[in-house]
């Protein structure tokens, strides 16, 4: 006889066998226990997790001449009978290759006869989902009103593609995906039985690649004790696959947080030279983003996460380095590059391509990237340990930008204004120097020839303000003041553009790109004519000098930041 696969040597013979599923096995039993059959059962769930299994199960047991705790016994001539398939009462159908109406015609015709030798006739249709609808409505009035010695058992992986007039005519039993322990446990004892030497490690990488099906654990059980005849290792299941080790994945993870682009592509170049499967490995990295995620989730990370104790370990300290926001764009990014690579001809580039965009948010125009870009701006500020206190640095340096040594505290530059406000008033040339003095009046129509410039630079910086900021429009100046009016209806956007951490926003990039210094003030359009003549009641008690002084302060500040980038 030749080599039979484990996930057929191993296929539950009774209901103790079934793993993961107790809450469906009890009940069958309980309906033999209380003679309470149904006519017609569908079973659903995904792959592996023990529908047809348990079908057969039920068959028997049904069926059984000395059931054994309402199991079957697989020992009287029925059970024995059905697992050779040399009895005809139970009768297993594939839908997928007998999916049409003269199919089910036929099974209707054979429904009259009573069964042989077993005391219930069984129809067992798999994968019930590919059937047309043709066969669907054949099999109706059949499935409504069987002959009593007719039981139907309907499996399938998606429930949803059955009409509703054959689901109100089943009890329905919902497979769960198999949890990890069990699986675990079940590869354990396998390995025992067959005098197996396997890590547990390594039944736990093959645990995590069968996602939740017992019989995708078993098949690759299969290949990997193929593989290494006799003794099952981490580093031999992991080579089988195809996989990388934990270790890979720390250090590529490590790259990306320091934003080492060299060493990310030098590991990606391992990958691919060493044979890996480019969409295996995204997966896995995914799965990896995704518990670094969970670390910010729970404390109780061996619930959630299966993997060693030394390696959670791991992931706690390496969590600890990611934001929240900056995983959630991590995982978004390898789950759309996963998608496209099915389809690409040239997986790598993709891969290389989301790694870049990954450690350089600057170039990510996503709500995340720019979370992101605000986040590590925030964390350069800090790291300057500013307070109160203003770094000045020399441009003249030919060799790059390097901070004096002196520092003008907030005392200096109230005293520089107030020595600025005693100096004689400015010529013409003065003027030209420093042309966003307060009282000079601005030039309107400079500002309107570059107001669509002004926007998109607003929207490639701020996207809310840009949005608030299309509903208006300038339509004229007054003095150093910019008057911007939003139609009726949109005063919502006229209030939130006011607000000062918007507004100061706006005259911040009108002054970077027209070189004007403009007071921003927003009215409706029905408030135009009155707005002329209306004086800013916003002027705090502050000097206008200390004020400028500070503006300039923070707008050089921030200029000399983006240069040190």
């Amino acid at each position: 006889m030749g080599y039979t696969a484990l996930y057929r040597k191993w296929r539950p013979i009774v209901f103790g066998d079934v793993v993961g599923q107790t809450h469906i096995t009890m009940t069958l039993k309980n309906q033999i226990k209380n003679d309470s059959i149904a006519h017609a059962y569908l079973f659903c769930g995904t792959r592996g997790t023990g529908k047809t299994s348990t079908a057969k199960i039920f068959a028997r047991a049904i069926n059984c001449l000395t059931p054994e705790d309402f199991n079957p016994c697989n020992e009287c001539e029925v059970c024995k009978g059905i697992l050779s398939e040399s009895i005809m009462d139970v009768v297993e159908i594939d839908a997928a290759s007998n999916n049409g109406v003269d199919n089910i015609r036929e099974l209707r015709e054979n429904v009259k006869y009573p069964p042989s030798r077993a005391k219930f006739k069984v129809y067992i249709i798999d994968e019930v989902h590919m059937l047309s609808q043709g066969a669907f409505n054949a099999l109706l009035k059949t499935l409504e009103e069987p002959p009593s010695y007719v039981i139907f058992i309907l499996a399938t992986t998606e429930p949803q593609k059955i009409p509703a007039t054959i689901l109100s005519r089943c009890q329905r039993f919902d497979f769960k995906r198999v949890g990890s322990d069990d699986i675990f446990q079940r590869l354990k004892y396998i390995c025992t039985s067959m005098e197996i030497d396997a890590q547990d490690d390594a039944l736990r990488v093959i645990v995590r690649n069968s996602d939740g099906a017992l019989r995708d654990a078993l098949s690759i059980l299969d290949q990997c004790i193929s593989f290494t005849e006799g003794s099952l290792t981490y580093e031999k299941v992991i080579e089988t696959l195809g996989m990388v080790t934990d270790e890979f994945l720390f250090r590529l993870t490590s790259a990306i947080y320091e934003e080492d682009s060299k060493m990310a592509m030098k590991l990606i170049d391992d990958l691919v030279n060493s044979g890996k499967d480019i969409g295996q490995f995204i997966k896995e990295l995914i799965n990896h983003f995704r518990n670094l995620m969970m670390t910010k989730m729970t404390e109780s990370l061996e619930e959630v996460i299966d993997i060693s104790m030394e390696n959670i370990e791991r992931l706690k300290e390496q969590g600890k380095e990611f934001g929240f926001n900056t995983l959630i764009r991590v995982i978004n990014i390898l789950s759309q590059t996963e998608a496209e690579i099915r389809w690409a001809s040239q997986p790598r580039v993709l891969l290389e391509l989301a790694l870049v965009k990954i450690m350089q948010p600057r170039i990510d125009d996503s709500y995340e990237g720019l979370i992101d870009r605000i986040n590590k701006l925030e964390k350069k500020i800090q790291n300057l340990k500013f307070e109160g206190t203003r770094v000045d640095y020399d441009l003249s340096k030919e060799d790059g930008i390097k901070p004096k040594s002196a520092q003008t505290s907030r005392a200096n530059i109230n005293k520089t204004a107030r020595a600025k406000s005693d100096e004689p008033a400015s010529v013409e040339g003065d003027t030209k120097e420093n042309p966003m003095t307060p009282n000079v009046s601005v030039n309107f129509k400079a500002i309107k020839a570059k107001w669509n410039v002004i926007l998109k630079e607003i929207r490639k910086r701020k996207v809310a303000v840009h949005a608030l900021l299309m509903e208006g429009k300038p339509v004229r100046t007054e003095e150093n003041r910019l008057i911007i009016s939003f139609k009726d209806g949109f005063w919502f956007h006229k209030d939130a553009t006011s607000k000062k951490s918007n507004s100061e926003f706006i005259e911040g990039v009108v002054l970077e790109i027209t070189g004007q210094r403009v007071k921003i003030k927003c009215v409706m359009e029905d408030e135009i004519a009155a707005a002329a003549n209306q004086e800013d009641e916003d002027i705090k008690d502050t000097s206008e000098e200390e004020i400028k002084m500070v503006k300039e302060y923070f707008s050089d500040f921030q200029d000399k930041l983006e240069i040190v980038e």
